[in-house]
């Protein structure tokens, strides 16, 4: 990997966006609507209790009835998938997700979500220099959130899981999704940069061979972020305003 400073990130002509946790906090609505569902059916199931871990080692970043049937598989529950038709109430995969993914609307409709200001700020000044942007997510609520966070006049350009669903395409940890969009916006994967909070989406964005791979802590760990192919580490996209990005991996700084 080459040394991540400001004139490398300068030669990037197009940053592509995780959306949950990385451009808004809707990560931590997420947080609760996984809790509220899964404590429930682990009761049921009378297994381990459900905890903050299960969600950044199962669910974070993954397509949502992937997530669902990762930690289901983690508990040793067995359900059949089903389909993704399937209402809230059904004991399936998809059911499941259907579930939370109600409990989540709600939260969004009654308590509605603010952008970080610092991702805001670094998106606004990536399109003053004329760069391109994209949002790309796993989420089926993509639109809804951008729309909620007033956000989404800023990204022409939004591969969603709906999206992703509706064609075909693999979600994250696989790259598809994210050179899907630098397709869209006909730009290689070498002059792209990908920008998550998630081990998932920075190891589809390490298994893409994007031109950096940008990682945010949102509570995943600078650590596992770097382990997971994240060139830089950054408590917040503002640092990427103030100067040469901080917590980059060893191998980074050796230019190695």
């Amino acid at each position: 990997m080459t040394m991540v400073t400001t004139t490398t990130l300068n030669e990037i002509t197009t940053y592509l966006f995780d959306l949950d946790g990385v451009l808004t906090p809707t990560a931590e609505v997420h947080m609760r609507a996984w809790a509220k569902m899964f404590s429930e059916v682990f009761d049921e199931f009378n297994v381990a209790p459900y905890t903050d871990q299960d969600y950044f080692d199962h669910l974070d970043g993954k397509p949502r009835y992937a997530g669902v049937a990762d930690l289901l598989a983690a508990r040793g529950i067995a359900l059949p998938y089903g389909d993704p038709t399937d209402t809230a109430d059904m004991p399936t995969v998809c059911g499941l997700g259907n579930r939370k993914n109600d409990v989540f609307t709600e939260v969004l409709e009654t308590e509605g979500v603010q952008p970080y200001p610092g991702s805001i700020a670094l998106v606004d000044a990536l399109i003053a220099e004329g760069k391109q942007v994209a949002v790309v997510s796993s989420s089926r609520n993509a639109t809804a959130v951008l729309a909620a966070a007033r956000i989404a006049d800023r990204f022409e350009i939004v591969v969603d899981g709906l999206l992703a669903a509706d064609r075909g395409i693999p979600g994250k940890p696989a790259p598809d999704t994210y050179l899907y969009a630098a397709q869209l916006l006909g730009a290689s994967a070498a002059n792209a940069a990908v920008i998550e909070d998630a081990p998932s989406g920075v190891a589809a964005g390490r298994a893409g061979n994007f031109g950096i791979v940008i990682g945010v802590d949102r509570g995943a760990g600078r650590d596992v972020l770097l382990q997971d192919g994240a060139d830089v580490v950054v408590d917040d996209l503002v640092e990427l305003l103030d100067g040469e990005p901080t917590g980059q991996s060893p191998a980074s700084k050796e230019g190695s």
